[in-house]
């Protein structure tokens, strides 16, 4: 059996989407004949815990964990916080902040702490791992990020013992929705696009989850990007019967960052509501995960209270199961610049749950054409609100008549399994 070190900062018992790619690949790499050998850090910053993926580990996995230092206490002193509190990704508050304090703490954050607050980490781990590897060798290296500090050690270790490296990106570097919003300077941002430019150089294979992200990243370097989507597990899909919804329900799983807090849609359903009979009825709104701040104020501005429920979080091996209980799912896409690439890890859960999809974003994205070409629900762009409104009330039609339902058609090429095995192809391209 060959062996493949994955550097990764997620990883059981933590929760959330960053940890699912890298935990489903190390879950089926080993009946392709590759045994994972995952390095994370011991005491990393999770939103959430979920001891359920524990069990998704695969027995010949060997984790090695290192402390980590972060200044992330510092931070929640400075902006507030308490020192037991988590913090969210991609600026999502779930309460009003002090505007000065997270002002300035951006600004640290994006020109202080390059390429992330987990820089800290690079010596350490990298010299841990340049010890373990004398007398525990692998084929192969993978870093995931981000966090891209995680590629930072994956490009000096490699250097340093001549194990090839591939470098995984879920999520862009320096094109990343909230690129924008770390108040970079210049000589910072020349500092951020020198290490992107490095890492995409010298990894030996470069992989994106998706075209317009390979596609950006070959603007920065003129080579081969390997695309290898996120997926489903089919594992996660219950067997037992489905019942028709009884509820014209809407669930949304996962967080709902301001850039995905769409106000045409509060206003789309607040119309429906208004002029759909039955609509007001047979209509809730289910959002499962953590919400910014903004949801919950347009939630009221729009009169929605009473139709909304909120739900924590949900262990990952019952969410397909939750989501196939829906009438319809929701999945706004962040308003960025680099909407056309967004393909959110959920959004395969998504595909995997029979249930009809009511996409925002662009209708030219690469989200869009997954939807098309599956034909598992519809989009509409940002701000077009009567588009929105017309897929409202052709799906709430739908279900009245108790035909509410997708095709889900070549959804198969999606299967974590099938999806390892692409990844596998490429790890024995680069031996």
């Amino acid at each position: 059996m060959k062996k493949v070190l994955i550097i990764t900062y997620y990883w059981p018992p933590a929760g959330g989407a960053g940890v699912q790619r890298w935990l489903k690949f190390a879950k089926y790499l080993p009946e392709n004949g590759w045994n994972p050998v995952i390095f994370t850090p011991e005491n990393p910053e999770a939103p959430v815990q979920d001891y359920t993926l524990n069990s998704e580990v695969p027995d010949e996995a060997i984790v090695k964990r290192l402390k980590i230092w972060e200044p992330l206490n510092l931070y929640k002193i400075f902006t507030g916080k308490s020192k037991t509190s988590t913090l969210n990704a991609g600026f999502l508050e779930e309460e009003a902040a002090n505007s000065v304090a997270k002002s300035i703490s951006v600004w640290i954050r994006g020109n202080l702490f390059i390429p992330d607050a987990k820089k800290y980490w690079i010596k350490p781990a990298s010299k841990y791992l340049i010890n373990y590897l004398k007398d525990n060798p692998v084929d192969l290296i993978v870093s995931t990020g981000p966090p891209h500090t995680m590629h930072v050690i994956g490009n000096r270790v490699s250097h340093k013992t001549n194990i090839p490296w591939v470098a995984d990106f879920r999520d862009p570097w320096t094109q990343i929705d909230f690129y924008d919003k770390l108040k970079v300077s210049r000589f910072a941002d020349l500092k951020h696009r020198r290490l992107e430019r490095k890492v995409l150089s010298e990894a030996d294979k470069v992989v994106a989850v998706g075209e317009n992200m390979a596609t950006e990243f070959k603007k920065i370097v003129d080579r081969d990007i390997q695309v290898i989507t996120n997926g489903y597990d089919k594992a996660d899909i219950t067997t037992e019967h489905i019942q028709y919804p009884e509820k014209f329900s809407i669930v949304h799983v996962g967080s709902i960052n301001a850039d995905r807090n769409h106000s045409d849609f509060w206003a789309s359903l607040a119309f429906c509501i208004e002029n759909v009979e039955g609509f007001s009825e047979d209509f809730e709104l289910i959002l499962v995960g953590k919400n910014d701040v903004s949801v919950t104020r347009d939630i009221g501005k729009y009169g929605l209270s009473k139709y909304v429920y909120f739900i924590s979080y949900i262990p990952h091996n019952e969410v397909i199961a939750a989501e196939q209980k829906a009438a319809v799912l929701y999945l706004p896409l962040n308003n960025t610049p680099n909407a056309k690439g967004i393909l959110t890890g959920k959004f395969f859960e998504y595909l995997a749950s029979g249930r009809p999809i009511f996409a925002i974003g662009p209708v030219d994205g690469d989200l869009a054409h997954i939807l098309k070409e599956t034909g598992t629900g519809s989009i509409s762009d940002f701000e077009d609100q009567e588009g929105m409104k017309k897929d409202l009330i052709t799906f709430y039609k739908a279900f009245k008549n108790k035909s509410l339902t997708c095709k889900s058609e070549n959804i198969k090429i999606y299967e974590r399994s099938e999806l390892t095995k692409k990844m596998v192809e490429l790890f024995e391209s680069v031996l």
